[in-house]
């Protein structure tokens, strides 16, 4: 129409920019997770005691039996070793595995190490095999009594090879089930149901359970080798 204003159509609406390839990848490695922390503290701590002992990679591999170079991996955090290659280590480096938490000193100042606070538990996660330890005595490598809460998801285990290491253990199913082997006896633990054993005796436990948890109280007794 003449001398009409003319009227603008609006504009379309862009259709939004793809991410590029580079941009993907980069926002796909931001999201997956790093190796454990825990895995990095215990092969740290392992390597530390390794150090104090002045014991070489080649002299603890040839008294646990272990490859150097998964030994390597451990102490580099870049493996998960499972309870019964810990306790094999504990051994050697002779200490209980409560010594391998590398727990810092009570937070309160305390020096004589009597007290564990709740929220100040030390945690070992063995996040491949489903059991993690909380350690509920005061943290020390000198230690020759520990007490743990053993926490098994469904289905976890400390694997279908039986172990040994020093000294004495029992402990009481507080919740869940727990099937327990010793030497060649495997016993179903309800909760209330207790138990102790030499801890020189080949043993494993696990969860049978494939929805619910198992927590149990356990007692680790050092008595040094027999």
């Amino acid at each position: 129409m003449s001398g009409g204003k003319r009227i603008r159509k609006p504009a379309a609406a862009k259709p939004a920019k793809k991410a590029k390839p580079k941009a993907r990848a980069r926002a796909k490695a931001i999201a997956k997770p790093a190796e454990p922390a825990m895995d990095v503290a215990v092969g740290r701590r392992i390597r530390d005691l390794r150090r104090i002992r002045q014991f070489s990679l080649e002299t603890v591999a040839s008294r646990t039996d272990l490859s150097i170079g998964f030994l390597s991996q451990i102490e580099r955090g870049l493996s998960s070793p499972s309870l019964r290659v810990l306790a094999t280590l504990a051994d050697v480096l002779g200490v209980g595995i409560a010594a391998l938490f590398g727990a810092s000193p009570s937070a309160d100042g305390a020096s004589d190490h009597v007290v564990t606070r709740g929220l100040q538990r030390p945690e070992l996660k063995l996040w491949r095999t489903g059991v993690s330890k909380q350690l509920l005595s005061p943290a020390s490598a000198d230690n020759k009594l520990n007490l743990f809460l053993v926490h098994l998801e469904p289905g976890g285990s400390t694997g279908d090879e039986l172990y040994t290491h020093d000294g004495e253990e029992a402990g009481l199913v507080l919740e869940g089930e727990m099937l327990l082997t010793v030497d060649s006896e495997t016993w179903s633990l309800k909760t209330g149901d207790s138990f102790r054993f030499g801890s020189r005796r080949p043993h494993r436990f696990s969860n049978p359970a494939q929805d619910a948890k198992t927590v149990v109280l356990w007692v680790n007794c050092v008595t040094g080798p027999t």
